[in-house]
């Protein structure tokens, strides 16, 4: 494991929400992650709608993160090693327009 993880984050945000389309049996979300939240050097990246369930959102925002330099960390737990505060929340059961915004 990677204990030499370098970060521009203190603090990383994933708020996801999730649609399940009935019709064709698949999850659907989009997320929003927030770096440093309430901080001078706070910023936002947003995932567009894309197909995935569980946690799905998690692992696309970690792999966003680590291609957009934020991040070395390949894991959850590597980040937390290094003090990076990491909190999720994931809506479900939204509606479909709700991903859209």
């Amino acid at each position: 494991m990677n204990t030499q993880t370098t970060t521009n984050a203190q603090t990383i945000d994933v708020n996801a929400k999730e649609w399940f389309d009935k019709v064709n049996g698949n999850s659907y979300f989009s997320a929003e992650i927030v770096i440093n939240y309430g901080q001078p050097t706070a910023q936002t990246i947003v995932l567009p709608f894309q197909y995935g369930y569980g946690d799905a959102y998690l692992y696309t925002a970690l792999r966003e993160l680590k291609n957009a330099g934020y991040i070395t960390a390949d894991n959850t737990a590597e980040l937390r090693e290094c003090g990076v505060i990491l909190r999720t929340n994931k809506q479900k059961n939204c509606k479909k327009r709700e991903l859209a915004q």
